[in-house]
């Protein structure tokens, strides 16, 4: 009677703790995306916010393999690159208007993970990880010969185009555009997440034999979530392009998949928001680092100090590091264990 008890009541209590997580879901993105929409009117600079909103879907879309998945990529990058050259292509050169040249880029980086995917997911761990690396940098060596790239000088001068009719000239104008365009690709995620594919996904990542013991055809998973992030990961890459107006080599170099892998780290692993921040501070550092050297020069009369902003890998380098021994789970992750340990507290007090 017991044991019939208490599973009554675990099932009874289920639906609450499910509308408890959904609603607290519900305001903390409304309060997120309640500061995007004014940082601009708080004195922001619209570009710089969007380029951090670009490598925060970048970051969300790398969690979505390595956080739910449990697949870790060292070519994200490619997936990236690839889709600037191709929106910049679009745009510059076939002159298609900003929706159209978005598409261009994710479908061609969805392409890119059908294939990439399929090659890599019949191997598991590092295996995995090196295949990924190896094909992103053949990517990067062909980029770097095609002449349609421009090599070293990158493609340049890509025009910002129209959104459905609207000039995206003003700075303003775009921000809420491609804050629009965010918005609805991190709900995408968070609805796949909470999906049953979703909890398919979880469940390869905490345990695959027994999915596949449970019949889950796990490779195709697996391959379905791959190239879901690899589009999303190109989204983020064609919308880089239309905010700086250019696509460089850096945009496929292996730096850039170690940066998303250090971004999501940092802000916290299989959580929706810590990608979101990892990369604004990643974003801010990369931004703010030579501007501090410089203070820091003029103050101590250490003139190393000013060539910080050359060398900003270090500081990122050894903030990591301290993020990582401090806060195993990031800084998202742990504030959320935080939190779950005091409401514990609260219900047993």
């Amino acid at each position: 009677m017991t044991d019939h008890s208490t599973t009554a009541t675990a099932a009874a209590m289920a639906p609450r703790k499910a509308a408890s997580a959904f609603s607290a879901r519900f305001y903390v993105y409304l309060a997120l995306l309640g500061l995007f929409l004014v940082l601009p009117l708080l004195g922001a600079y619209p570009v710089l916010v969007l380029k951090g909103l670009c490598f925060a879907l970048f970051a969300c879309a790398f969690n979505l393999l390595l956080g739910y998945t449990g697949l870790l990529s060292f070519g994200h990058a490619a997936f990236f690159g690839l889709a600037t050259y191709s929106t910049g292509h679009a745009m510059k050169v076939f002159e298609l208007p900003m929706p159209l040249g978005l598409l261009a880029g994710v479908v061609a980086a969805g392409l890119l993970g059908l294939l990439t995917g399929w090659l890599a997911i019949r191997r598991s761990g590092i295996y995995f990880s090196m295949i990924t690396l190896a094909l992103a940098q053949m990517l990067y060596f062909i980029f770097l010969q095609a002449p349609f790239t421009g090599g070293e000088d990158g493609l340049q001068g890509v025009p910002r185009g129209s959104f459905f009719g609207i000039s995206l000239v003003n700075d303003l104008t775009l921000y809420y555009v491609v804050l629009g365009i965010f918005s609805a690709a991190f709900l995408l995620i968070d609805r796949t997440l909470h999906s049953p594919f979703g909890q398919v996904l979880k469940a390869i990542r905490e345990n695959e034999p027994r999915a596949i013991s449970l019949g889950y055809d796990v490779d195709r998973y697996k391959l379905l979530a791959f190239v879901m992030s690899a589009a999303l990961s190109g989204l983020a890459g064609s919308l880089k392009t239309v905010v700086l107006g250019f696509a460089t080599l850096s945009d496929a170099l292996w730096t850039t998949s170690g940066a998303v892998i250090l971004m999501t780290l940092l802000g916290g692993l299989a959580t929706m928001t810590g990608p979101i921040l990892g990369a604004f501070l990643v974003v801010a550092l990369e931004n703010k680092v030579g501007e501090a050297g410089r203070w820091l020069a003029d103050l101590t009369g250490i003139q190393w100090f000013g060539t910080l902003g050359e060398s900003v890998t270090i500081v990122t380098g050894l903030i990591f590091v301290l993020v990582v021994l401090a806060f195993r789970r990031g800084l998202v992750g742990e504030f959320s264990a935080w939190w779950e340990r005091m409401q514990e507290r609260r219900k047993q007090g």
